[in-house]
């Protein structure tokens, strides 16, 4: 079956079920593991599909959002890569600002025996933070459960006061036109605060999430430097002229 024939089918699929697993899909198509994989992310760079863990399903809606249970399960060897390399981007004594985020989630074992003060708006992040014996601040407001986000005025007010050495953000999108997206607005607005009010601010993206585009806009490609395991190489000379890249694979 050629490639092409062979995505369209895993396409229609995808129309008639919303959702299939990579298992069914070597079978129905004979094919092997590697190669279905393969598809998916090829799929998925086009805008066509979302990976989830197993499989994929029909790319979602501009306003959609995972839960983090789900987040926490995709992409984990980029997201350690990219926190890894983010963690050593920190000083001594900084102040950083740490997002509500998988992949900020991942950095946090990579602080421990750092002196460092991190402040959060992420419930998940406090905790663990917490538990490795890190000086944290957690903003208080509305607990978004499905995210574990604190979002709302009190978190705004308070976050508008504190300034940072860094800020490590969560983005569902990094878009040539639309800059950095993700989609709900009040964390929209949260994270463009943050921004703000940080010296340094640094968005954490696996591949994926390159050239896609979410309900709300936070801040042009400018405001941040990008933090990525790889930058897929058709779309790197055209961020590269508006932003900084720092890649965990060389």
């Amino acid at each position: 079956m050629l490639t092409e024939e062979r995505r369209q089918k895993i396409l229609d699929l995808l129309e008639q079920h919303k959702i299939v697993k990579s298992q069914d899909l070597v079978t129905l198509l004979d094919a092997s593991e590697s190669t279905i994989r393969r598809d998916l992310q090829e799929l998925e760079n086009e805008g066509f599909l979302e990976r989830i863990h197993g499989g994929a399903k029909k790319e979602q809606l501009l306003g959609f959002e995972q839960a983090m249970s789900e987040k926490t399960l995709k992409n984990v060897q980029e997201k350690q890569q990219i926190a890894r390399l983010s963690a050593d981007l920190i000083e001594p004594d900084d102040v950083i600002y740490l997002d509500a985020g998988s992949t900020t989630l991942e950095m946090i074992p990579f602080l421990q025996g750092k002196n460092v003060t991190v402040v959060t708006n992420s419930v998940k992040h406090a905790a663990n933070l917490v538990d490795l014996q890190i000086p944290t601040i957690i903003l208080g407001g509305q607990v978004k459960l499905s995210t574990n986000a604190v979002l709302g005025s009190s978190s705004v007010e308070q976050l508008s006061a504190f300034h940072f050495n860094k800020a490590f953000m969560g983005m569902n999108g990094a878009h040539l036109v639309q800059g950095f997206t993700t989609p709900d607005p009040e964390e929209a607005a949260l994270k463009r605060i943050a921004m703000r009010q940080s010296e340094e601010a640094f968005v954490l993206i696996d591949q994926t999430k390159f050239n896609k585009l979410s309900f709300t806009s936070v801040a042009p490609l400018a405001a941040a430097t990008i933090v990525t395991e790889r930058c897929p190489l058709e779309f790197v000379a055209d961020y590269r002229d508006l932003t900084t890249i720092k890649e965990a694979i060389q």
